[in-house]
């Protein structure tokens, strides 16, 4: 398969008004690609797209919760419309759930299914003539770390990210005959607001979910333009799995070489990182 090429195709992005999102699309505007934005957040969302028009690009945006398939299939419909062609489809938006299987209501659960999976499939269900009309055309998925190895207290997350990473992959089979290439990637840690905007399960204690968060957040530090970069560059080459940063080779190889006994492993480095350094450790 040829190398992708970027300039004057059309590029939607999910999740645009922050974090990776965003920083996907500067990067796809840098590279010439044309550009159809989605997130719930407008302000950010307008924020994003009046900074890339300054540079000349075009940008169509659209406000949706994807965690609404109505308004999901409503928006794709849409985009249908007024993109036939599209070169480029990257799947981002995520949220995250805080709290053991027990601790949380089913509906908290599915609220994460729907947004983190259901809408990645709906999305490229519907898409998927406007990629197939654009020779050359690429899609993306955004797994996690997460979709790698799954740690207790993220059900939900895993059990999406999982499903995300088996959607691309069989779809990577599917989609080589049409030539559109297929991308999954597994981001590390990286500096982006999902935890902090993380939702918390019903029945978790939330004095120990806050001290689990803000040590889970001291090993968020790659940055989303860093992250983005690493995905741009998979595409271009077409590669069909990402992994961004030590946080996500590390575990995709202990998972590998050790998979009944990496959880201790993996247990055993992040209570190293999270633990409080003396100047003398730097």
């Amino acid at each position: 398969m040829r190398r992708f090429d970027f300039t004057g195709g059309t590029a939607v992005v999910t999740g645009a008004a922050g974090g990776i999102g965003a920083a996907l699309a500067h990067g796809l505007a840098r590279r010439g690609s044309d550009l159809v934005l989605l997130d719930r957040d407008a302000d950010g969302l307008d924020a994003v797209a009046a900074a890339l028009r300054a540079t000349g690009r075009t940008v169509h945006t659209y406000q949706v919760d994807l965690a609404d398939a109505q308004a999901t299939a409503a928006v794709a419909e849409q985009i249908r419309t007024r993109h036939p062609r599209i070169r480029l489809l990257v799947n981002n938006a995520g949220v995250a759930l805080g709290g053991r299987f027990d601790e949380v209501t089913f509906d908290e659960f599915s609220w994460v299914v729907e947004v983190n999976f259901r809408a990645v499939a709906q999305l490229t269900h519907a898409l998927l003539p406007a990629l197939k009309a654009e020779p050359g055309a690429h899609l993306v998925a955004v797994s996690s770390l997460f979709g790698l190895i799954a740690p207790a207290g993220q059900v939900a997350y895993s059990a999406s990210k999982f499903a995300v990473r088996g959607f691309t992959e069989a779809l990577r089979h599917e989609l080589a005959a049409d030539g559109i290439g297929v991308t999954c990637v597994h981001p590390g840690g990286v500096r982006t607001r999902i935890a902090r905007d993380a939702r918390v399960g019903s029945g978790v204690d939330r004095v120990q979910f806050e001290d689990g968060r803000r040590r889970f957040e001291r090993l968020l530090t790659i940055d989303p333009a860093t992250a983005a970069e690493a995905i741009l560059r998979g595409v271009a080459r077409r590669r069909g799995r990402v992994l961004i940063g030590w946080s996500a080779r590390l575990p995709d190889l202990l998972v590998r070489v050790a998979p009944a006994a990496h959880r201790h492993l993996l247990a055993a480095i992040g209570r190293a990182e999270t633990r409080p350094r003396t100047p003398a450790q730097g």
